[in-house]
């Protein structure tokens, strides 16, 4: 049996700016009753021009290190989930770890959309409990407005910026531990929701930007399908490989894309409100941080205390799914 793998600490960023409902209702043809009503989105965060992805990603990951009581050198490795990283290459774990002065570390990026927290929690929940690290550093974080068509009401409501980091530390004592995963992908599925240009294969022209392909691209009644049958799926799969039935979860915190999203797992998993935590409607969908970002936030407000069972499950473009059992 491997090491025990327990977070020791967790931090979120997010942006000052608000961008209201009322305010994209200026800028393209809908409502805040409408944006409301099909999301619960009301409002998300957005960067300044001057805040750079890995600004947020440094902001949160610090809190989550002082909360670990863990100084930056003593992390052993450093994973960032993200798809809107600060340039192509170095990844934005380099650019993070220069950040925080975090020589020691191994640093690399997982790139799974919004999934990208699960996925990226699963990579360093195995170097702990193999015992080739002691403190993994795992950092969820988008600037997403950057690639967001502001002229396109049907993806201009959803996404915002933020970060959210936890620090997961090995341990010999009591029951916390990440108990199972599941993950998948149907890369069939990519077209439903992406960014076309930027890659190598379509690489930036004036062609590409005057055509804005290097914004997202959704479809949006395909993607909505796939994400209530997929978080449902793998939900089940985690529950079934870690022995446990919903009803024994004290929280699910699910990605933050729409409230009709969430509100179907929640009737799935037949569990009441008060232990679906959901936040989207101060910060819309974050990707990568959304789930990173929820959890900091439970924390702190001490809606997740040690020894509760906790439930995270997420869809993202790629098409990817991933959920985690933890004990908290």
């Amino acid at each position: 049996m491997g090491k025990q793998a327990r977070i020791s600490g967790t931090g979120f960023a997010v942006p000052p700016r608000i961008l209201t409902n009322a305010e994209i209702s200026q800028r393209v043809d809908t409502t805040d009753e409408w944006i409301r009503t099909r999301t619960g989105i009301e409002e998300r965060r957005i960067a300044s021009e001057d805040m750079h992805n890995s600004d947020l990603a440094a902001e949160a990951s610090r809190k989550a290190l002082c909360a670990a009581g863990i100084a930056a050198e003593e992390i052993d490795m450093i994973v960032v989930a993200t798809t809107t990283s600060d340039m192509p290459f170095p990844s934005m774990a380099c650019i993070l770890q220069q950040a925080l002065g975090a020589r020691r570390a191994a640093v690399f990026d997982v790139v799974a959309a919004c999934s990208g927290f699960v996925y990226a929690l699963s990579v360093a929940r195995q170097y702990v409990a193999s015992g080739e690290c002691r403190h993994v550093l795992v950092t969820a974080s988008e600037v997403l407005s950057r690639v967001t068509d502001w002229s396109d009401r049907s993806t201009c409501i959803l996404f915002g910026d933020g970060a959210g980091a936890v620090v997961l530390s090995a341990s010999d004592e009591g029951a916390s531990d990440i108990l199972a995963f599941h993950l998948g992908g149907d890369g069939r599925l990519g077209d439903l929701l992406k960014i076309p240009a930027g890659g190598s294969s379509k690489p930036a022209s004036h062609e590409t930007v005057n055509a804005r392909e290097h914004t997202i691209r959704m479809n949006g009644a395909e993607v909505f399908k796939a994400a209530v049958q997929k978080m449902n799926f793998c939900m089940r799969m985690v529950l079934r490989r870690a022995g446990l039935e919903a009803s024994d979860l004290d929280l699910v915190i699910p990605h933050q894309a729409n409230l009709r999203i969430i509100d179907s797992l929640r009737k799935y998993l037949d569990l009441p409100r008060e232990k679906v935590y959901v936040n989207l409607q101060k910060y819309g969908n974050t990707s990568a941080a959304s789930i990173a970002i929820a959890l900091a936030e439970c924390v702190a407000s001490k809606r997740l205390a040690r020894g509760n069972l906790l439930g995270m499950c997420a869809f993202g473009g790629g098409l990817t799914w991933g959920a985690c059992v933890l004990r908290y």
